[in-house]
């Protein structure tokens, strides 16, 4: 590792699948319970199951994220970035997250 680097856990709560194409992640957060610090090496796709608030907490000096939720939405996002993420709301914050090599 080089000087300098930090490193950082994993995008989600359990890897569920991993080939040469994807990894799929599953983020499961109780309300209060944020995932470990990480960062976002490739494109995915967030596929949300069940929540209703969850922050982005930012520790690359991007401004933070605070986003209600809707089940049932599906988001692509470009990689990039290195955060937290904390479920501020009153449910159980559930995600898929598919990660394109």
């Amino acid at each position: 590792m080089a000087k300098g680097q930090r490193v950082t856990g994993d995008v989600g709560t359990k890897l569920i699948l991993e080939n040469d194409r994807v990894k799929i992640w599953e983020m499961d957060l109780q309300p209060g319970d944020e995932s470990a610090e990480h960062r976002h090496d490739l494109d995915y796709v967030l596929v949300i199951l069940e929540g209703d608030q969850i922050d982005g907490v930012c520790t690359d000096g991007r401004a933070d994220i605070h986003a209600a939720v809707q089940p049932g939405v599906t988001a692509y996002v470009a990689k990039g970035g290195t955060e937290i993420a904390r479920n501020v709301g009153r449910t159980r914050y559930h995600e898929i997250i598919i990660e394109l090599k």
